[in-house]
Parts: C-alpha cells; sequence; structure tokens
C-alpha cells in the first residue's frame, strides 16, 4: 500500500479531534436550547474526526506522499511561530494588541507595505472585539493595559 497525502491528512485531524476532544472533557456540554461551554469543541472535534476518516477512506484518489514538494515549509514554519507568539502572549498583552501584532506580522511577512499591513491589523483587531464584546456580550481578553 502507497502512503498518500490524504492519508496523513486524514490521521492528523483525527488525531487533533480526539485529543482536543479529551482535553475539553470537563466542559459542560448543556443542551440543545441552553448550550454550554463544552457544545461548540466537542461538536467541532466530531465533525474533524469524521471528515479525517472520510479523507483516510478516500485516500487512494490523492498523490503519494513521497511527491510531496516541501519548498514551503520554512514559509509555513515562520507563519506557525508568529501564530504561537500571539497565542503565547495573547493574556498579557490582550486580545486587541495580540492579535493586531500577529495580523500586522503576518500581513507584513506576505510582502505588503508595513503601513498597511499595521492598518489592517489594528482595523481588524478592534472591529472583532467590537464584534464579540458589543455585539456577542463574549467577553475577550484585556490585558495589562486594560484592552
Amino acid at each position: 500500500m502507497t502512503l498518500r497525502i490524504d492519508h496523513v491528512s486524514g490521521a492528523a485531524a483525527i488525531l487533533t479531534g480526539v485529543i482536543v476532544f479529551a482535553i475539553s472533557g470537563e466542559l459542560p456540554v448543556g443542551s440543545m436550547s441552553f448550550p454550554g461551554a463544552g457544545m461548540m469543541p466537542k461538536l467541532l472535534c466530531v465533525l474533524m474526526i469524521l471528515f479525517g476518516i472520510v479523507l483516510v477512506a478516500r485516500a487512494g484518489a490523492s498523490k503519494p506522499f513521497a511527491g510531496v514538494n516541501w519548498s514551503d515549509a520554512p514559509h509555513a514554519l515562520i507563519v506557525f511561530a508568529i501564530t504561537v507568539l500571539a497565542v503565547t502572549f495573547y493574556t498579557t498583552l490582550g486580545f486587541i494588541i495580540s492579535m493586531a501584532l500577529m495580523l500586522t506580522a503576518l500581513v507584513a511577512f506576505e510582502r505588503r507595505p508595513l503601513h498597511y499591513a499595521a492598518l489592517y491589523g489594528i482595523c481588524i483587531s478592534v472591529a472583532s472585539y467590537a464584534l464579540f464584546t458589543m455585539v456577542l456580550k463574549s467577553p475577550l481578553e484585556r490585558g495589562l493595559l486594560g484592552f
């Protein structure tokens, strides 16, 4: 049997779904009329597992894993590192600052002018913060500076 791209992708989706489902085990599911904090993570995990199974089952149609071109791996690692930094400093800096910095870095990394990247990062993070805190009444991390 030839190992194919969808075998690896499907297995990764299944493994991630199982791990996150196990981690979110203590969160209350609630009911359909009053969902708890664990309903969405568990629902998404079940969907990830199901779609991972579909990927593995239909993997014969994908390219062999040995033929994967890894030339874009450095780019992916830098994007991953920027995201890890944003998540690491999220509670310290707060939502607006950490997301603005992350979006600015990601857009600037794609060779866009820094002033456009900063404007984009600031506008999207402030708009997202307003949406979640004012419209959806869902508190987000404020950080040391209070926003």
